[in-house]
């Protein structure tokens, strides 16, 4: 998607490590005309694989979740890293190494929220290694939800994520792909 790439080649910024910023228009400051074009570019490419919810991690993946479901037509739930005490005692929860974060996360889902009548699309920010939206994979199968779709905003293609993927056998979409970073250079690839 032609307008993502150009935010993130004018204002993202490769912090060595595989860590890509992009904190000034999807995780801390975001932008709501790019996530409202991203949210129907999924809702385009997933038109026709029957999903009945949408699935995302906070904090991050809310956003383009949220506009997906919202031109969709569906639900949202994210999967929370912290259980609250509204949440009843017996959950989905499941554990994801976190690469920005350093450290290994809780992904929590009341199952008020995630049943196994749910054909779940999953959102998130980035595919990088895969390991977040593995964690919601899990989440979804232990509700005994079916897969049906995964969509990342943002694909570094060189962290093998959507290789760690492709056994799912759902289709997988990503609105930037980038191959490579070096320095203060961000290369897209031409498809994912």
């Amino acid at each position: 998607m032609h307008a993502l790439q150009e935010r993130i080649a004018r204002q993202g910024k490769n912090l060595g490590n595989g860590i890509l910023k992009v904190d000034g228009f999807i995780n801390h400051q975001v932008d709501p005309a790019l996530m409202e074009a991203c949210g129907r570019e999924f809702a385009r490419r997933f038109k026709d694989i029957g999903a009945t919810k949408v699935l995302t991690a906070e904090i991050s993946g809310i956003a383009p979740a949220l506009m997906t479901g919202f031109h969709m037509g569906l639900p949202v739930v994210y999967a929370r890293k912290h259980k609250p005490i509204t949440m009843p005692d017996q959950v989905f929860l499941t554990l994801s190494p976190s690469h920005t974060k350093g450290r290994t996360v809780e992904l929590i889902i009341s199952p008020e929220y995630l049943g196994d009548s749910e054909r779940v699309l999953i959102i998130d920010d980035f595919l990088a290694s895969g390991a977040t939206i593995l964690g919601l994979v899990r989440l979804a199968n232990t509700a005994g939800a079916k897969l049906v779709g995964i969509g990342a905003l943002i694909e570094k293609s060189f962290e093998g994520g959507r290789q760690a993927l492709t056994h799912l056998g759902v289709p997988i979409e990503s609105l930037a792909c980038i191959q490579s970073m070096q320095g203060d250079e961000i290369v897209f690839a031409s498809a994912p």
